[in-house]
């Protein structure tokens, strides 16, 4: 793919952030370093988002997945870089190890604006000191039938409770989970053990009755041990990664989970680590779930059992001032339509609506049109682009 650039026009008030999904073709061939790198910059080529989240690895999997980096230009009390309006340039760039394959990748580009706070003193710069970093018990009981999408846009609506579905190796679901201001998640993820006979029970759409997950179906009763075979990453509603958790296999049931997160606050933003800083917005919280095509080789084909247990806890509160209306309209906030939404399982494809009255807009670039040059991204309602791998 190699690097290629967008233009931005942003006004002088409004932080902007920038999500790139790289999907390579499945089968191929990928390293632990190799990924996909996004920066904004200013006219001159300075880089406006230095401490941001800018890089997307496939890491220890070595499995080829999605992945998405995101990039961002921010205003706000001591922002001194990509200051005032104008135009600015998305750099979008590929790194892959000699031996990797060298085919294109799918690209998928989603724009989000953010406007300044109506008072810039209305809100802390200092992170929350102190928070409730135990973690919370797993939610318990029924086990019910929730199968994940295929993408961010196909991403299943998750609320509290305990999530059964199935997956293949190879493949990667996507969930979304609403958390509103005040609110704390948790998640927890079981992959089922090979060789059990018969599928596990589940209510719900299979209108099967079952219990709390944890056995897996006939997978075959291979034998060996894959690293890296589930993960599960946390993305925030702009898709900056908030944090990872695997699990290595070996033909017995597993879990992992994510590590205690912080209510979701405003003034997050400030705080030094990462995972901390991610838990800025209320909103739609993004899981990708992957099983690494590895186990295939060692367990077979699958399909497994996947299990999620979803803790959303906490009082929701009043976000904080904004001078303007985000884009997508009520981007960062929680409104009874969402909990409706995951307590029905829907998508956002399915729904046909994003926030508010704002439709999403799918919009495929020909060929020809990322072959040279800038091509403009528009932040409108919550425009997604996508680069078809022939073009890619």
């Amino acid at each position: 793919m190699g690097a290629r650039f967008y233009r931005l026009d942003l006004t002088a008030d409004e932080s902007a952030y920038v999500a790139v999904t790289a999907v390579p073709e499945f089968g191929s061939r990928v390293s632990y370093a190799d990924g996909v790198e996004v920066s904004v910059q200013d006219a001159d080529g300075n880089n406006c988002s230095p401490v941001e989240s800018q890089e997307a690895r496939f890491g220890a999997s070595e499995s080829p997945h999605p992945i998405t980096a995101t990039a961002v230009r921010r205003v706000g009390p001591g922002e001194k870089t990509c200051e005032g309006a104008g135009t600015y340039y998305v750099l979008v760039e590929r790194t892959s190890a000699p031996e990797s394959s060298q085919g294109a990748w799918d690209l998928e580009l989603r724009v989000v604006s953010e406007p300044a706070l109506r008072s810039a003193g209305s809100v802390s710069t200092e992170p929350p000191r102190s928070w409730n970093s135990a973690t919370p018990a797993p939610p318990t009981g029924e086990r019910k039938r929730r199968e994940g999408g295929t993408s961010f846009h196909g991403a299943r609506a998750l609320g509290r409770g305990v999530w059964g579905s199935s997956i293949e190796p190879g493949e990667t679901l996507f969930y979304r989970v609403p958390v509103d201001w005040g609110q704390q998640l948790s998640v927890g993820a079981e992959l089922g053990s090979s060789g059990e006979s018969g599928a596990l029970g589940d209510s719900g759409a299979s209108g099967e009755s079952g219990g709390a997950g944890g056995v897996g179906r006939g997978a075959g009763r291979g034998s060996g041990y894959v690293s890296s075979a589930l993960v599960m990453s946390l993305m925030n509603p702009v898709r900056v990664g908030v944090d990872d958790a695997d699990t290595a296999y070996d033909g017995k049931q597993k879990t992992t989970e994510l590590d205690p997160l912080p209510p979701v606050a405003y003034e997050n933003r400030y705080a030094p680590a990462d995972e901390v800083a991610a838990m800025r917005f209320a909103g739609w919280y993004y899981l990708a779930v992957h099983l690494s095509a590895d186990v295939a080789k060692k367990f077979g084909g699958g399909p497994f059992d996947l299990t999620l247990r979803v803790e959303v806890g906490g009082t929701a509160r009043p976000g904080p001032e904004y001078a303007g209306s985000p884009v997508p309209a009520g981007e960062f906030g929680v409104t009874e339509r969402d909990r409706e939404a995951a307590r029905r399982g829907e998508t956002a494809a399915g729904s046909g609506v994003d926030r508010g009255d704002d439709r999403r807009a799918m919009v495929v670039l020909a060929a020809g049109g990322i072959g040279g040059g800038v091509v403009l991204l528009a932040i409108l309602g919550g425009w997604v682009w996508i680069a078809r791998r022939r073009g890619a």
